[in-house]
C-alpha cells in the first residue's frame, strides 16, 4: 500500500514514529470496537465482491480511539493507497482540487478533523463525493469560465471529534457512518499487552492492568502511559513492569486511580472550589484553568462527563457528587440542588 501524507501541498510527518509503530494494519489486529469492525468487514467484503470502491466513511468519537488507525486499516484491507490531510490544511478549494485530481481508482482519501474544512472547500467536495466530478473556475468576473474534470472513483474517510458540527449536506453524503466509543479496561489491557510485545517491554498481568485502568478508556493514552512507565522502569527499576512499578510510575506522572491527570483535577477543583460546584460557563472555566475552551471541551470534558464527575446543565458545567468524593471533599447540600436545575 502506498501511504502519502498530504497537507495542502506541504509534505510533513502525519504522526510521530512511536504511534506509527503501534498502529494495527488489519482489522483482526485492531483491539475492541467489535461491532464497528464487523460492519466495516461486511462493507469491505461487499466492495471486493462487487469490484467497486468502498462507500465514503465517516468516523466520529473522542480523540485517541483509533479513527486514524481505522482509515489506514481500510486502505490495507482494500489493497488501496491512502492519502491523508486534515480539515484546517485545506484552506482553499484549489488545495482540495490538487489532491483529488491526483487520486487513482480505489484510493482512500483521509481527512482528519473534517468538521474544520472551510465552507468554500466543503462545497467543492459535494460533486466530488457524489458524482466523482470536480468543477474548477478559471479566471474572475465576467470572463470566468467553469470546466468539469472527471475524477477517479475514490473512498473518502473523514474523522471528527465533533460530528454535530459537520454540515448535514456533507454528513449525508457518507454511506457509512460509525461512532468509535471509549474502550473497556479489558480491551485496554489487550492494547497494552500488544504494544508491549511490539516494543519488547516485559510486563506482567498486574502492570498491564494498572496502566489499562488509568488510560481513560483511550487506546492512545494507554500507549503513551506504557511508554512513560517503561521509562520509569528503566530508570528506577530493573526494566520490567509489574504492578508496583506501574503504580509508582503513574504516581510520579500524577495519573490517579481513575486516570485523571493534573489538568482534569484542576478542572474539577475549579468548579468545586472557585465556583461553588457550578454551574459555570465553559469560557469562564477555561480561563480559570489556563486552557483554551476548545481544549477543555474536546480533550478533557468528554471523559469527565463519561466518568460521571462533571455534568452539563442549561446554565453551565456542574460538579457531580462523584467529583466531590474523588477530590476527597464533602459535598454541600447545594451540590444536589445544582444538578437538579
Amino acid at each position: 500500500m502506498r501511504d502519502e501524507n498530504v497537507l495542502a501541498g506541504d509534505f510533513q510527518p502525519f504522526e510521530d514514529d512511536f504511534e506509527a509503530t503501534l498502529r494495527p494494519q488489519k482489522l483482526d489486529e485492531f483491539v475492541g470496537q467489535e461491532k464497528v469492525k464487523e460492519r466495516l468487514r461486511i462493507s469491505i467484503e461487499a466492495s471486493r465482491t462487487l469490484g467497486k470502491p468502498l462507500d465514503h466513511v465517516l468516523l466520529s468519537g473522542p480523540p485517541g480511539l483509533g479513527k486514524t488507525s481505522l482509515a489506514g486499516i481500510l486502505a490495507n484491507e482494500l489493497g488501496a493507497s491512502i492519502k491523508k490531510t486534515s480539515g484546517p490544511a485545506l484552506e482553499r478549494p484549489g488545495d482540495l482540487a490538487a489532491i483529488l485530481s491526483n487520486l487513482e481508482s480505489g484510493d482512500v482519501f483521509f481527512i482528519d478533523e473534517i468538521h474544520r474544512v472551510p465552507r468554500a472547500v466543503e462545497e467543492v467536495m459535494y460533486p466530488a463525493m457524489e458524482d466523482f466530478e470536480l468543477d474548477i473556475i478559471l479566471g474572475k468576473g465576467p470572463a470566468a469560465t467553469s470546466i468539469r474534470l472527471d475524477l477517479a472513483r475514490f473512498t473518502l474517510v473523514g474523522a471528527t471529534t465533533r460530528i454535530g458540527t459537520v454540515a448535514a449536506p456533507l454528513r449525508d453524503r457518507f454511506g457509512i457512518v460509525e461512532r468509535i466509543d471509549y474502550y473497556t479496561p479489558a480491551d485496554l489491557d489487550l492494547v497494552v499487552r500488544r504494544s508491549s510485545r511490539i516494543l519488547g517491554i516485559e510486563i506482567d498481568d498486574s502492570g498491564a492492568s494498572q496502566i489499562a485502568e488509568r488510560s481513560r478508556g483511550t487506546a492512545r493514552i494507554a500507549n503513551r502511559l506504557l511508554a512513560r512507565v517503561r521509562d520509569y522502569a528503566i530508570a528506577r527499576a530493573d526494566g520490567r513492569i509489574d504492578g508496583a512499578v506501574a503504580d509508582a510510575a503513574l504516581d510520579v506522572f500524577e495519573i490517579d486511580d481513575l486516570g485523571l491527570d493534573k489538568v482534569d483535577r484542576a478542572i474539577l477543583d475549579a468548579v468545586v472550589s472557585k465556583f461553588g460546584g457550578g454551574p459555570v460557563g465553559l469560557g469562564t472555566l477555561a480561563i480559570a484553568v489556563g486552557e483554551e475552551p476548545e481544549t477543555v471541551e474536546d480533550a478533557y470534558e468528554p471523559f469527565l462527563l463519561q466518568a460521571g464527575l462533571l455534568a452539563r446543565t442549561p446554565r453551565g458545567r456542574v460538579a457531580t457528587l462523584g467529583a466531590y468524593r474523588h477530590l476527597g471533599l464533602e459535598p454541600p447540600a447545594s451540590a444536589q440542588t445544582a444538578l437538579e436545575l
